[in-house]
Order: structure tokens, then sequence, then C-alpha cells
């Protein structure tokens, strides 16, 4: 009985041994299973945004820059300003003294009372002819109208010479307006050589012509100054007016850039000189290459009440040439090219490896504008493609993406 129970036991222990041995082998066949199936890194389709933008140096200049002459010669009697002052429309800069100028307004005048006395004489003339000739007209009737009512009772020859004193006399009238009229004229004359040489006279007040700062000053006290407004001579100017309180900021837009500018184009303008960062709007450009360089000039207004920016200063400022917003996007390194084939190794719904052709837009650093061949949510493998076959089964391993990008073309810059 004993060793009944004994053999017993030995084949229980041989069955536990055989089924140990059994599980571990499978677990082990398991593992081997899992260990062949590669993983794969890899990016779902978004949708975000992709801005290219262009960094650019710039130089601040004034909105105008003028130089202020005399329009009459005359010698410096007192200057009002010097460089840095701030002047406004119209402010006298300086006075000029120009004696012949004087005397000659005097003498203007002078010829527009004369004129005044001629027409007031000229008038009397006009009334004292028309009352002689009122008189002799009225004597010359009363001598027809007796000579008609009796016949022969008035000689003809007394009648021809009343006739013809009443003809003089009126003729006479004719002439005193005549004289009239030219005296009036003349006064007219008069009055307008006394306006010229007025507004000459004026004219040696230099006052400024707009808003701005006094940036440089030519002349000083007692100095001749010649009119400017001949061409022929070269005449020396007071002071150099400049703008400063609207600044122009030119930037040199490099060739490949032109496309893309227009009126309107945002920029983002950073003054490291006084700490200062702001945004302004592109208002012209010159749609013109300089051949030299081969940029276009772009301008963009900045207000500068206080004047806290100087004409000559340099900023760094930012472009936005292209934006596309709400496009499907993918990592850049997803891509495969060859020559002007794109595609990407996509993971399907079954994990397995299929190649698809795409169709790009805007790049940016990171991410890659997708027109077609993708749909939202697809997942594209991001690293090592050489290293996977089409229908090859993977284990997707998702990694975050970024859902916008900005790239920036360098194009020159200031510390």
């Amino acid at each position: 009985m004993r060793k009944h129970f004994c053999f017993i036991f030995a084949g229980a222990a041989i069955a536990a041994a055989l089924s140990i041995a059994g599980c571990r082998s499978g677990s082990q066949g398991s593992g081997a299973a899992a260990a062949e199936t590669p993983s794969a890194t890899v990016a779902r389709v978004v949708r975000g945004s992709i801005v290219h933008d262009l960094n650019l140096a710039g130089q601040f200049q004034p909105f105008q820059v003028i130089d202020v002459h005399a329009k009459v010669s005359g010698y410096i009697r007192r200057i009002n300003v010097d460089i840095g002052d701030r002047v406004k429309q119209g402010q006298v800069l300086a006075v000029l003294e120009v004696p012949e100028l004087n005397a000659q307004f005097k003498g203007t005048v002078a010829e527009v009372e004369r004129s005044k006395d001629e027409i007031t004489r000229a008038q009397h003339e006009v009334a004292r002819a028309q009352s002689e000739h009122a008189a002799l007209h009225s004597d010359y009737t009363r001598l027809k109208q007796a000579s008609a009512a009796q016949p022969g009772l008035i000689a003809e020859q007394e009648l021809d010479d009343a006739q013809s004193k009443d003809m003089a006399s009126e003729s006479r009238v004719d002439a005193a307006k005549s004289a009239l009229a030219a005296a009036r004229q003349q006064s007219e004359g008069a009055k307008a050589d006394n306006e010229r040489v007025g507004a000459l006279a004026d004219y040696s007040k230099v006052t400024a012509p707009l808003d701005g700062v006094i940036v440089w000053r030519y002349a000083d006290t007692g100095a001749l100054i010649q009119a400017g407004t001949s061409s022929e001579t070269q005449s020396l100017p007071l002071v150099k007016l400049s703008q400063s309180n609207l600044l122009r900021l030119r930037l040199p837009v490099p060739e490949d850039a032109v496309e893309f500018v227009h009126e309107g184009a945002t920029v983002t303008v950073n003054v490291g000189a006084v700490h200062r960062a702001f945004e302004g709007k592109v208002v012209r450009f010159t749609r013109d290459l300089n051949p030299a360089t081969r940029t276009m000039e772009t301008e963009i207004d900045v207000p500068n009440k206080n004047l806290s920016l100087t004409p000559g200063m340099y900023a760094n400022t930012k472009i936005e040439l292209e934006r596309h917003d709400k496009v499907l996007t993918i990592p850049v390194e997803a891509v495969l090219r060859n020559g002007n084939q794109t595609s990407v190794l996509v993971v399907d719904a079954n994990h397995r490896v299929v190649p698809r052709r795409i169709l790009t837009g805007l790049q940016g650093t990171n991410l890659v504008e997708v027109k077609s061949g993708l749909a939202e949510g697809d997942e594209v493998i991001t690293g090592g493609q050489a290293n996977y076959e089409a229908g090859e089964t993977v284990i997707p391993n998702v990694r975050a993406t970024s859902e916008s990008d900005v790239s920036g073309e360098q194009s020159g810059g200031t510390k």
C-alpha cells in the first residue's frame, strides 16, 4: 500500500513539472513575437497656422527735410533759433534788414495816396463838366424852342453857336469821365504795386513752413543773405528744418520677398536704443529694385510727437510676409522628397505602414502645410523612414506636435 502511494506521488510531481515547463515555453514565445514588431514615432495630422516672417534692419528718416531760404536779399538783423529748437509753422525764424525795400514800400504808399487824390480831382472835373453841359444844353433848348415858336426871332448863327457849345460841353463830360476811369485804373495799379512791395517787405521776416526741429544753422546775425528765388545764384540758406514729429522707417526688402510686400502689411518694430517696441503698417514702397543692392525701399510712418525717436536711429523689424491659418500641418521631418515628388509614410488603422504621396504648401521651421494627400487625424512616421517597409506592421508611438509655427528669414539686423 505504501509503495503504491509513492508511485502516485511521483506521477503527480512529473505532471506538475511538465506543466511548468509548458508555461515557460509559451511565455517565451509570446515575448519573442512582441520583440519582432518594431515601434515607430508618429505624429497626427492637425490643423494649425504657419507664418513666414522677414527680419530686417531699418533706419529712421525725417518725414521732410528742407533748407529754409530768404525770399529777399538782406542782412540778418536778428535770428531767433538755433540747432535743436522745436518750431511751429509760421513762427518767425529770422528778421532781415532791407533798407531799400522799406523806402520802396513808402514810395508805393505815397503813390496810392496820390492816385486817390487824382480820382477825387477827376470826379470833381466830371461834376463841373456835367453842370456846364446842363447849363449850355438848357440855353440851346430854349433858343431852339423860341425860334420854332416865332421864326426869324432868333438868328440862325446864334442857334448854331448855342448848339456848338452844347455839343462841346457834352464832349468835355465824356473826356472828364474817361479821365476818371484812367485815374481809377492808375489807382488799382498803385495798389497792386503797394501789395507787391508790401509782400516783399513781409518776406524780410523768414518764417517756418512747417512744424519741426532746427537741425542746422548756416548763418549768424549780420550775415548777408541772398534771395533764394533765383536759380542762377547759389544762395545760402538760413537753417535746415526737419519734420521729426513724424518719421519714415525705411526697410530694404530683398528681391525674393518683394512679391509678398503690400500696403497695410503688419510690421513689428523694436528700437533697442530707446527700449521701445511697437507695431506699424507698410504705407508705401518704391515698386523698384535698387540694381546695386537688389532691394526695394519700403516705408512705415511712425508718429514721434515726443521726439523720443531720433532720425538716423536703427530698428530691428519683422514683416509678416505670409500667414496660413487653419491648414493641415505635419512635422517637417515626416516629409520625404524625391525630386519633385513629396511623400510620407502613413500608419493606418491596422498599424501597417502605407506610403502616400502628398502636396505641400507653406513651410515653416518645424511644420509644413499639407494641401492634399492626408486627412486630419492621420498618423505619419516622423523619423527613420528608411527602416520601414510598405505593409509592415508597427507599434505607433504618438508624439505631441505644435499647432502653430513661425519661420523667420533674416536679412540684416542690429544688436
